[in-house]
Formats: C-alpha cells, sequence, structure tokens
C-alpha cells in the first residue's frame, strides 16, 4: 500500500505529541532519521494518555477494535489529510502498552497474512516501519515486553530470508529487506529484543538473515549498509556472535569481508557504529548445544579453555547465573496416598456405604461381597497408578553423582551439581555424562543414547562442526555433543559444559513430565459425577420414603428399613466390576490388534476422540525415503517402478520431448502439464550398451556420491539391510534398480575413489572425486584413464549456483540428429563429454521442473558433473578447498525422493473422517512435502486444507491457535515443545486429543493428551512409560481400531448403565408409588437384595461383552464433555422403568383384589410381583443390546454371555421359588397361574420398548446432526485471545 503527502496514510497513530505527518524514511540503518514533527520530543511523550487508531492491516481486526480518545482537554479530534474525520478513542492506555498491543497484532497479522488476502506482506512491515518510527526510535521506549519481542524477533527472521529470481539468481526481495531492516532497528533500540536475540545460534541467523545475499556486488546501497549495520550489531554486542565468519557461510566469506573493509571505520570506530543502550547486567552465553561452533571459539566465549579448562575464580559468578546441575525433583506420591486416594473414590465409597447397610439391616453376606468389590477395585486402580508413575520413578535415576573436571589446568573429581557451562570434563569408558557437552576431544569415542533416542547401539562422536539450518538438530545427529545421563560404551573424550541441570536435554523433559498435572480420563470424569448424583438420589429418596410413611402413621423403623433398602436399590453395586472387566476384555482384544493398553480408562478415552494428531515419518508413511522420479538434462522422464533392492524394481521410460521444444514453451512442458509418465512408458535396459547414457551418468552419481550401503541380509524382513543416511540409502537403492551399481563402477568398470567432501547445509551439496583405473579388462567399456569425475549431489539450488554448463542431449554420429537418445553411447559420450553453456532460458526451465517435483511432495536432489585431467585432481584435492572441486559444474538432472505413504492409511484416514475425528499430521518434514503427503492421504482437501509451518506457530499463542478456523491439519517443521502447544490448544476448545510420538522429546505432549499413544518398535523407554497405549506395529491403522473398541468400550458401559438404572428405577418407582397410595410395600428387604443380585449383575456383566454396533465408526464422537447420562439416556431409562414398575403395580394390585388364582394371601401376592418385576428386568437386558435400535434388529443370539446370563438368573429366580430353605429364608413361594400375568406384562413390555425406541432414533439423529454443524466452531473455553502480558 502506498504511502504519500496526497493519499490518506494507512497506518496512522496520532497523540499528545504528533502529528499526522507520514513516514518518509528510507529503509537502512545508517540513514538519517526520520525528521521528528514540530509537537514531538525526542524524550518520549509528555503526556501518559494518548489517542490511539488501528494500527492493524487486517480489515476485519481493524473493525473488530475497539476504539479510544484523549482526555477531555482535547476538544477536536483530528483530521486525515484529506478532510475525514478519524475515529476517536474512548479508552485511555498508557505509552507502552498501546505499543505493545499494535505490535502484537502486527506479529499475528505476519503468521496470518499467507491465509487472508486482505492484506499483504509489505502493509504489515510498512505498520511495523511506521510503529518504530514514531513510537520507539530515538529512545523514546527501551523496554517492551519480553514475550512478544520473542515472537517479533521469530516473525521478522521468518521473513527475511525471502528471495526472488531464479535458482542461480537469486536476491532478496523488497519485504525481506523491509523485515531485515527492521530486525535491525529493534535490535538496536529495545533491550528485550536483543535478549531475544541472544537465545538464537549463529547458525539460526546465518540461515536466515542472509547477510551474504545483501553485500554482493549488484546489492543496492541502501542493502550494503543495513547489512554492514547489522553485522555491525550483532559481532559487537554479542560475546557469542563476535566471529563475524559465523554469522556467514563459508563459501560467500569474500563478500562480507569485502563489506567489512568498505564500512571499516564504522567497525573500527565506536563512534560511527549504531549506539546502542547500555545494558546493567553481564551478558552470559545461553545455555545450547552448539554443534555448529569450533570448540576453541566455544570455549573462549565461556571464558574457558580446552586445555586448561575454566579458572576457579570464575565458577561462583557462573553457578549464580545458571543454577546447580541437579535435574528438578519429581514428585513421588507415597504408597499411603494412592491406596487412599483409591479408597476416597467416590464410586467406591458408595460401595462402602451399600456395604454399611447391608450390615445395618443384618445381612452380613452381601454386605461381605460388597467389600470383596471394593478391594478388588483399589487393587486394580493402585497398580494402575502405580504404573502410570514408573515414568517419574525412572526420572529419579537420572541424576549423575560425580564428575571429572578441569579446572586452572588441574584434573579433579567434583559433585555433578557444581558444574557450569564452560567447564572441561573428561569422559573415560563406563562414565555417565554429567552435563550436555560440546566434545573437544575425542578418542574412539562412543556414547550410548538409548535413553534419549532409543537406539542401544553405541553412537560414534567427533569433534566436527555441523553446519545446519537450525539448533533443533536431531539429537541423533549430534555428533559432536554428548547428552547428560548417556553412557560412554568406549574410548574416552572431553568436552566443554554447554547445558547443565533443567536446560539439558534430558532436565527439558523431566521437567516437562513433571510440571504435567495427569488428568482424569473422561470415564472417570462422567462416572463420579453419576455417582454424585446417585448419592444425592438415594440421600433424597430414603428421606421421601421415610416422610411418606409417618405421614400414613407407618412404624419409624419399618420405613427406616424400606428407606434404606431403597437407597441400596438406587446404588449400582456392579458398577464398578462391570466397567473394569469390559475394560479389562478392551485391552485384550486390544492387544492381539498389536495395541498394549497400559493404563485401563484410556480404553474408553479412545472412544471419545475428537482428534488424532499423528506423526508423518514411521506412523502415516513407510519411514523409508525412495525414489519416484528423474529428469535429465537431456528432457528425458524416468520413473521408478517398485524402488526396491534387488531385480524387482524397473525403470520405466516415458517418450521424451525434444528439448529445443520444451524450452520454446515452458509452463506447457513442465509441472504437472507434463503427463508423460502416465502413457506410453518402456521399462528401460539394465545393460550399458542398450541404456540411455543420461540414466548411466546420473546413476552413476547416484551410487558413487553417497556412502550408504545396502546389502543382502537373510534375516531382515525384507532380504536386505540398509546402512547410512535415509536419503542416501534411496540413492543406492535407485541405482541398483536401475541396474547400475556401486560394485559395477568400482568393479566392473573400474572406477576408484580420490577424494570426497561431505555434505554440509551451509553448501547444500557433497561432492566425491573418482578416476579410472589403469589396466581394464575391456577397453571398451572404461571411461579416459587420463581423466576424473566430480560427482555433485546436492540441493537444486545449492548445484545450479555452480554449474555453467549442462549435458545435451546424445548425438546420434548415423543422422547427426543432436535429439536422439543415443543408446549405448555411455562410455563414448563421457569421454567426449560434450557440454552446452547454461542460459537462462535453460535455467528458468530447470527452476520450474524442480518446484514442480517439490510439488508433488517429493523432495529433489540436483546432480552434477565435471570432468578434469587427472592431475587437476590431484591439485584439487590436495588444496582441500571445496571451491576448487565445486565449480565449474556440468548440469546433469533432478530425482525426487519420497517417503510413500503406508497401505491402508488413506482408508484408515477415510474411516477416521466418517467417524467424526480429525486426523492432524505433525512433521519436522518441509511444509511442501507434508501437504502433498497429507492430500494423498485425504487429510487435506476442500473443507480442511489450512497447514500451518513450526516457526509460524511459534509466533502465537496458544489461545490465538486455539482461536484459528479452521484448525490446521497439517504441522510442518515442527519442535516437539511445538506439539504440547498443539495438545493445549485444541484442549482448551474442549476437544479429545489422542497424540502419537516416539522420541523422548514427545513425552510431556503425549503424557498431556487425552490419550497418549507410543510407538512400540521407534519409540524410547520413558515415551512408552509416559503413554497410555503402545502401539507394538508402529501402525496408524491400529489407532483406528484402537478408536473402534474405545466406542465399543462406551458403548456397553451406557448399555449396563442405562439396562441397571432402567431397572433400579422400576423398584423406586413402584416402592414411591406403593407408598404414597398407602399399600403394603410389594417386596421385603431381602427380596429387594435377592432381585439385585440376580437381575443386575450376570445380565449386566453380558453387556460388558456385547459385539460394537454396525454403526460404531460411521457416527460422530461424543461431545466433549458429554455425561453418561444425556436427555436422550435419561428419557429411555424413566420410560423403561416406568414400563416395568407400572406392568408390576398393576399385576400386584390385581392380586390383592383377587383377581389372580392362588395369590390370595400377601406373601404370594409378593412373590407375584416379584416374578413379574424380576422378569420383565431379564428380558430388558436383551431389549438394552442397543439403546436406539429395536431388538428384532440386534437379536438375542449373537451375545452367547448374554443368553447364558439371562439362563442363570433366570434359574436363580426359580430357586427361590422352589427350593425348600432358600425360598423360606426369602419369603417366597409357588406363583402358579401367575405365570400368565408375567408373559402378558413382558409382551406390553416388548411392544412398548419399541415404540419409544422410534423417538429415540429420530432424537440421536437430531444429536449427530447438531455435532455435525458444530463441528467447526467449538469455542475455546478461555476467551482470552493474546498469549502475552503487558510489562506494566
Amino acid at each position: 500500500m502506498a504511502h504519500n503527502n496526497q493519499s490518506e496514510p494507512a497506518f496512522l497513530i496520532a497523540n499528545d505529541h504528533e502529528s499526522s505527518t507520514t513516514d518518509t524514511a528510507t529503509n537502512s540503518v545508517f540513514q538519517a532519521e526520520p525528521a521528528v514533527p514540530a509537537n514531538s520530543s525526542a524524550q518520549g511523550p509528555s503526556h501518559p494518555d494518548i489517542q490511539l487508531d488501528v494500527i492493524t492491516t487486517n480489515p476485519k481486526e481493524k473493525e473488530n477494535m475497539v476504539s479510544f480518545a484523549l482526555p477531555s482537554a482535547t476538544s477536536a479530534a483530528p483530521k486525515h489529510n484529506d478532510g475525514g474525520d478519524m475515529r476517536s478513542m474512548s479508552v485511555k492506555l498508557d505509552g507502552q502498552a498501546s505499543i505493545e498491543h499494535q505490535i502484537d497484532i502486527h506479529v499475528v497479522d505476519l503468521v496470518e497474512v499467507a491465509n487472508n488476502s486482505g492484506f499483504t506482506l509489505a502493509d504489515i512491515l510498512e505498520g511495523l516501519k511506521y510503529v518504530m518510527d514514531y513510537r520507539i526510535r530515538h529512545g523514546k521506549m527501551l523496554h517492551l515486553n519480553a514475550d512478544l519481542m520473542m515472537r517479533l524477533m521469530e516473525a521478522l527472521l521468518m521473513n527475511t530470508g525471502h528471495e526472488t529470481g531464479s535458482l542461480m539468481k537469486k536476491k532478496p526481495t523488497a519485504d525481506a529487506d523491509l523485515a531485515f531492516t527492521l530486525f535491525g532497528e529493534f535490535l538496536e533500540e529495545v533491550e528485550e529484543f536483543r535478549r531475544a536475540v541472544g537465545t538464537k545460534s549463529a547458525t539460526d541467523l546465518r540461515q536466515s538473515l542472509n547477510i551474504p545475499g545483501r553485500c554482493q556486488p549488484n546489492s543496492t546501497k541502501e542493502q550494503r549498509e543495513d547489512a554492514a549495520a547489522i553485522l555491525n550489531l550483532l559481532t559487537t554486542r554479542f560475546v557469542q556472535f563476535e566471529d563475524w565468519r559465523e554469522l556467514v557461510r563459508p563459501d560467500e566469506h569474500d563478500d562480507a569481508e569485502a563489506l567489512i573493509k568498505e564500512y571499516a571505520p564504522r567497525f573500527a570506530n565506536a563512534a560511527g557504529a549504531p549506539i546502542m543502550p547500555p545494558v546493567d547486567e553481564d551478558i552470559f552465553p545461553p545455555p545450547a548445544l552448539y554443534f555448529d561452533k569450533n570448540s576453541e571459539k566455544l570455549a573462549h566465549m565461556f571464558g574457558s579453555d580446552i586445555h586448561k579448562g575454566l579458572p576457579e575464580s570464575s565458577v561462583p559468578k557462573l553457578l549464580a547465573h545458571y543454577g546447580p546441575n541437579a535435574l528438578p525433583p519429581p514428585p513421588k506420591p507415597s504408597i499411603l496416598k494412592m491406596l487412599w486416594t483409591q479408597v476416597t473414590d467416590l464410586m467406591v465409597i458408595i460401595l462402602i456405604l451399600a456395604a454399611i447397610a447391608e450390615f445395618a439391616m443384618n445381612d452380613p453376606r452381601a454386605a461381605t461381597v460388597l467389600l470383596i468389590v471394593v478391594v478388588l477395585n483399589v487393587i486394580i486402580g493402585f497398580s494402575q497408578e502405580f504404573k502410570a508413575n514408573r515414568a517419574l520413578e525412572a526420572l529419579l535415576t537420572l541424576s549423575v553423582p560425580k564428575a571429572t573436571v578441569i579446572r586452572d589446568g588441574i584434573q579433579s573429581i567434583v559433585d555433578s551439581k557444581e558444574l557450569v557451562p564452560g567447564d572441561l570434563v573428561v569422559l573415560e569408558e563406563g562414565d555417565a555424562v554429567p552435563a550436555d557437552l560440546r566434545l573437544c576431544e575425542v578418542s574412539q569415542l562412543d556414547i550410548i543414547e538409548a535413553i534419549l533416542t532409543g537406539e542401544t547401539v553405541g553412537a560414534e562422536k567427533s569433534i566436527r562442526t555441523i553446519r545446519k539450518r537450525t539448533r533443533k538438530l536431531p539429537l541423533g545427529d549430534c555428533k559432536g555433543s554428548a547428552f547428560m545421563t548417556t553412557v560412554v560404551a568406549r574410548g574416552r573424550g572431553k568436552g566443554i559444559v554447554v547445558r547443565t541441570g533443567e536446560s539439558t536435554e534430558i532436565g527439558r523433559i523431566s521437567k516437562a513430565i513433571t510440571s504435567t498435572k495427569t488428568e482424569q480420563t473422561p470415564i472417570q470424569k462422567k462416572l463420579q459425577s453419576l455417582g454424585l448424583w446417585l448419592v444425592f438420589l438415594s440421600v433424597f429418596l430414603c428421606i421421601l420414603v421415610i416422610i411418606i410413611g409417618l405421614a400414613y402413621k407407618r412404624p419409624i423403623k419399618d420405613m427406616l428399613e424400606v428407606g434404606i433398602s431403597l437407597a441400596v436399590s438406587v446404588i449400582p453395586e456392579g458398577l464398578v466390576a462391570v466397567v473394569t472387566v469390559t475394560m479389562a476384555l478392551a485391552v485384550s482384544r486390544m492387544a492381539k490388534r498389536n495395541a498394549i493398553v497400559r493404563k485401563l480408562p484410556s480404553v474408553e478415552t479412545l472412544g471419545s476422540v475428537t482428534h488424532i494428531c499423528s506423526d508423518k515419518t514411521g506412523t502415516l508413511t513407510e519411514g523409508k525415503m525412495g525414489a519416484s522420479g528423474l529428469w535429465t538434462s537431456d528432457n528425458s522422464l524416468y520413473t521408478f517402478s517398485h524402488p526396491k533392492a534387488g531385480a524387482e524394481g524397473a525403470v520405466l521410460i516415458a517418450d521424451r520431448t525434444p528439448l529445443a521444444v520444451a524450452l520454446s514453451d515452458i509452463p506447457t512442458h513442465s509441472g504437472i502439464h507434463d503427463d508423460r509418465h502416465k502413457t506410453n512408458m518402456k521399462t528401460a535396459s539394465k545393460s550399458v550398451t542398450d541404456a540411455p547414457a543420461h540414466l548411466v551418468a546420473a546413476s552413476m552419481v547416484s551410487a558413487l556420491c553417497c556412502n550408504a550401503s545396502v546389502e543382502k541380509d537373510a534375516d531382515s524382513p525384507t532380504g536386505f539391510k540398509a546402512t547410512g543416511d535415509p536419503t542416501e540409502v534411496a540413492l543406492v537403492v535407485a541405482s541398483q534398480v536401475a541396474g547400475f551399481t556401486k560394485s559395477y563402477f568400482e568393479n566392473t568398470v573400474g572406477l576408484e575413489k580420490l577424494g570426497e567432501y561431505a555434505f554440509d547445509s551451509d553448501r547444500k551439496i557433497m561432492s566425491v572425486l573418482y578416476a579410472q583405473k589403469s589396466g581394464s579388462s575391456s577397453s571398451n567399456l572404461q571411461l579416459d584413464t587420463n581423466a576424473s569425475f566430480i560427482l555433485v549431489k546436492g540441493a537444486p539450488e545449492g548445484v545450479l549456483r555452480r554449474c555453467k554448463s549442462y549435458l545435451p542431449p546424445c548425438r546420434d554420429e548415423a543422422t547427426d540428429d543432436s535429439e536422439a537418445r543415443g543408446n549405448g553411447s555411455f562410455f563414448d559420450y563421457m569421454n567426449k563429454m560434450p557440454a552446452a553453456e547454461m542460459s537462462d532460458e535453460y535455467g528458468n526451465y530447470i527452476s520450474e521442473r524442480a518446484e514442480a517435483m517439490a510439488g508433488q511432495g517429493l523432495r529433489v536432489l540436483a546432480f552434477a558433473i565435471r570432468k578434469v585431467p587427472l592431475a587437476d585432481a590431484t591439485r584439487i584435492i590436495a588444496s582441500k578447498k571445496q571451491a576448487e572441486a565445486e565449480s565449474n559444474l556440468t548440469f546433469l538432472g533432478l530425482i525426487g525422493l519420497i517417503d510413500p505413504p503406508k497401505a491402508g492409511v488413506k482408508e484408515s484416514v477415510a474411516k477416521c473422517k466418517g467417524a467424526g475425528v480429525k486426523v492432524i499430521m505433525i512433521t519436522g518434514d518441509h511444509i511442501t512435502t507434508a501437504t502433498s503427503i497429507a492430500r494423498q492421504l485425504g487429510i487435506v482437501d476442500d473443507v480442511d486444507n489450512r497447514v500451518m509451518k513450526g516457526v509460524e506457530l511459534d509466533l502465537i499463542s496458544e489461545d490465538a491457535l486455539a482461536d484459528l478456523k479452521p484448525f490446521p491439519v497439517v504441522f510442518a517443521r515442527v519442535s516437539p515443545d511445538n506439539k504440547l502447544k498443539i495438545v493445549t490448544a485444541l484442549q482448551s476448545r474442549r476437544y479429545a486429543v489422542a497424540m502419537t510420538g516416539d522420541g523422548v522429546n514427545d513425552a510431556p505432549a503425549i503424557k498431556k493428551a487425552d490419550v497418549g499413544i507410543a510407538m512400540g518398535i521407534g519409540g524410547t523407554e520413558i515415551t512408552k512409560q509416559a503413554a497410555d497405549i503402545v502401539l507394538a506395529d508402529d501402525d496408524f491403522n491400529t489407532i483406528i481400531e484402537a478408536v473402534r473398541e474405545g466406542r465399543q468400550v462406551f458403548d456397553n458401559i451406557k448399555k449396563f448403565i442405562v439396562y441397571l438404572l432402567s431397572c433400579n428405577s422400576a423398584e423406586i418407582f413402584l416402592f414411591l408409588t406403593c407408598a404414597s397410595i398407602n399399600v403394603e410395600l410389594p417386596f421385603t428387604t431381602i427380596q429387594i437384595l435377592w432381585a439385585n443380585i440376580i437381575a443386575d449383575i450376570p445380565p449386566a456383566m453380558s453387556l460388558g461383552v456385547e459385539p460394537a454396533e454396525k454403526n460404531v465408526l460411521t457416527r460422530p464422537p461424543r461431545f466433549p464433555g458429554q455425561g453418561v447420562l444425556t436427555p436422550t439416556m435419561v428419557f429411555v431409562i424413566i420410560c423403561q422403568a416406568l414400563i416395568q414398575s407400572m406392568a408390576t403395580l398393576a399385576v400386584y394390585l390385581i392380586a390383592q383384589k383377587g383377581g389372580i388364582r392362588d395369590a390370595y394371601t400377601l406373601e404370594a401376592q409378593r412373590s407375584l410381583a416379584f416374578a413379574n418385576l424380576t422378569t420383565m428386568q431379564l428380558c430388558q437386558s436383551f431389549l438394552s443390546r442397543s439403546v436406539e435400535l429395536s431388538v428384532f434388529t440386534t437379536g438375542i443370539l449373537e451375545n452367547k454371555f448374554m443368553v447364558g446370563a439371562f439362563i442363570l438368573s433366570f434359574i436363580l429366580m426359580i430357586m427361590g421359588f422352589y427350593l425348600p430353605g432358600l425360598n423360606e429364608w426369602l419369603g417366597l413361594q409357588n406363583v402358579g397361574y401367575g405365570w400368565v400375568a408375567v408373559l402378558v406384562s413382558v409382551v406390553i413390555q416388548v411392544v412398548l420398548v419399541e415404540v419409544m425406541k422410534l423417538a429415540v432414533r429420530a432424537a440421536v439423529k437430531r444429536e449427530n446432526a447438531s455435532y455435525n454443524q458444530d463441528y467447526h466452531s467449538r469455542q475455546p473455553t478461555n476467551k482470552k485471545k493474546w498469549g502475552w502480558k503487558s510489562s506494566n
């Protein structure tokens, strides 16, 4: 958006000391400052109250903003340049709070800009520039909120590296330059921003700032001045950045050095450098791994020495700043406390009260049974909690008591708690590493890092500096680091302490696990709520019956006995037992499906899951890279079928479009428009005499320019054993599929390796030098013996910027056709090594090709080659300079690699969506690759298409993340810390979340999730201990089967509760009605208890093993927070209870009137009522096989356990009538013709329940529809929008 004096500014601030003059300053740190308006003060505002117009680029945000106004002293609102009124503001804020609010809006906009077409990146950055120029610069605001500055820094760094142009000629964009300028200005002005920058590593800043891109010969003056200013600020104000070479890629040191010489006076003279406010306290290097720093420079940074260690005098000061090297002690609940927690569980208390009631009514046998159930429940619950705390107990043993350290050149043994960053630690075989170290000396050092990575084989260590784009390097790749609590397997070494205590890798994990509270599972919350409701109901009914009886002048003792009996009827004695058994049986079934359940209640929780957050690699995908396609410089297109080691796979060739034709219309012949791979594919020959020369050349680079190996292994499931980096393994396999392996080139062709320059993230390439051995047996199948070949692979941008030519199509000697494929000419072709000049047109074509392949989710690598005389190769090797080898390259082609989706995952994702469960992919991979895989799996579709990068996730608060609509379904380039943030955000919106993970860094998020799922094959032990469920096969398909089991468990628990409460409520309604109409109660106390025993427990237990309903995975999950008893369930319970109670009451009253033969005495009438109600309750078990489906749909024979339970309970009931001794004890007698009345009651029951279920099915349908409508619009529980607080 343009800014000038003739148009209305887009970003306005008006206060009591500023005018509405627009910003005309340039974007250079070294440029003259913009003129301060006449009514302003360089010292800051003279009045604390301000008038603030909306500083936002988001139109919707601006509409929703609150308006502020000056105090009454201001009589008129300011005007815009065009005469329009400026909206007044009615709330007064102080200067700092308003600035922080403005900046926070812009930070959020920086994250949202990719998903909002209402504003541009330039708009947002211009807004920030306006805030900087008129509210912060000249020392007006020295301090701002630290968290906000951290997020602002990350947001700016995310945009400073943007470039435009082809892969060969890239330059910073205008927006990137503005972000770069703002970075320097905030660095100069705001203390908290400087502290935020101090937490970054040199590698982070090197990759994000792109300083070399602004000091090229063709860079503008403003770009060069800004680069010089920021380089000076970083090297003079931060001890960890004092060496400017660490902020610039090695191959671009010359450009940066020229820049420093150009502005030498400013670097040498403090007066010429930007003035920064003084820092009141010492600046200590932040705790970090520093794998990208040279050990000598690192030791110097901490004031140490790699030979003498720290001076003893500096230790107290460092210890005071960094704190002791000790892990936070995790809470360790005592056994008695865990037992007390189980005993005081509400459902257990209910059972104890029921047992007391049984004792009070002189029935010790029933009381004993209840107490046995109590003991079993306590034992099971205690054992589960004990297992859940094993992760914490494991952390207790992780401390290292002693450490060998060198201080002032003297080696001694000290308490490891006294270690500080900068200490020089000595490691010997068998030692436990006492802190996180940056190794500075190694001798055959191997360290076992199983506690962190799960790998039981010792990791070989080195002192080599690792150049990566991020400081969040996977632990297994940190070859120059040693981590606290890991063990030296062999060798010895020395290392500089870089992180201690809570800052160490194991310390961060320990703190995260111990600080995460253990949440109750949904079923625990629901049963607790149900139990509390039942307690109040039992007390209420007991009091009500007693009051009614006393009103009718009945004896108070009799009424107390009846009241207690009714209270016992309300209490579902078998609830805890049935829930436990149901879950235990589900655990057994899940174990057969490779899902090991560690915490029993998590089985049910899975059924309520609304979101599954899953890793990509190894869970959704195979976890193994494979070659997908190859495009060579002659415009040939190849695809790999079944890219496996051995002869199983093949390379397919598409019809080649002549290169001249492709260059004449690049958009048509690149990307998705090039569909040659879909038709007319032919199998390439695996004979070097018949195979295309470019394919053989690409195979040579693929096979030789790597250090991985793939060998036959009879013990491996695949028959092959792969060793090395997964990407290089994929390249080796690709060469094997093509038929031209490393063994072929070295043994058959006779190539010999002369040297290698390993891959690093600065160059982004790897190169090797090979030469032909002399004396090959087949002279026509060998390369030039007087030449050597430099083979190069790497990122397309890294390779292309070093290419001066490309390998053109082969020329057919017979027809002189330069567009011929040239089969059989590999050796002749490579010996002649023709090369065509790399034109801009051809460079653009390569860029289009690379982008098209990346858009398909492929990891794209470029191949290049260079032929040099053998003498030059010797000189290049001797020079040990990478640039000598990796220049003047000839481009060869692009290969696309992919980690393919696992079989069946796409179908499982579809099942999840059908079940109303959203799958969220969380990966450390690039966003393009992740999105492509997610789209292939159906995770990303037309509705759910929002994706987010980890760096964007860092910039917003949990509340802002929770408020995103729709919620992202792909998170790429995330750190383990991001996972915890995602889980918390989803839970704040009242969703139930399942989280998968394998590394120890995933443990906090797994513990926080409603259901934590660890990988059994690739997962670490601590991760498994923190998880609720462990997948033995690391397969996503197992998760959806576990969800099925979880829903089945809850369904069965719900059916059991509905059945049990229907039966018990029928007794309550029957007793209340009889008491209300002053009729003799139909049951004695012992008959109530006998009915509860035979009609409650066996049928209810059989409902616990009820098979899953057919629609278990085609309906949405329950509303999170929804109780077991929904209004629909309460309606079902009341209807079924009324049917049973009213039918029994009718039979009882008819018998009392003499209408039923053989039921003339009170004992006979009570026996008939008992037979009627108990039989109806037993029949109700079949009707309860589904709450909504008809019994004619579910049937009665599918659940064999229920048939057996019905027969058992019915026999026990008959024994109560006819078994001598038992019938006298129960007060029951032969019913006789009363069974006819019982049969009529059952028929009426079936008819009325089926009518009721018609209404239930309609209600459930409405509930499901309402869930679907609300699925993406549930509001977070915390309404606070922003995640930071003002420092005021």
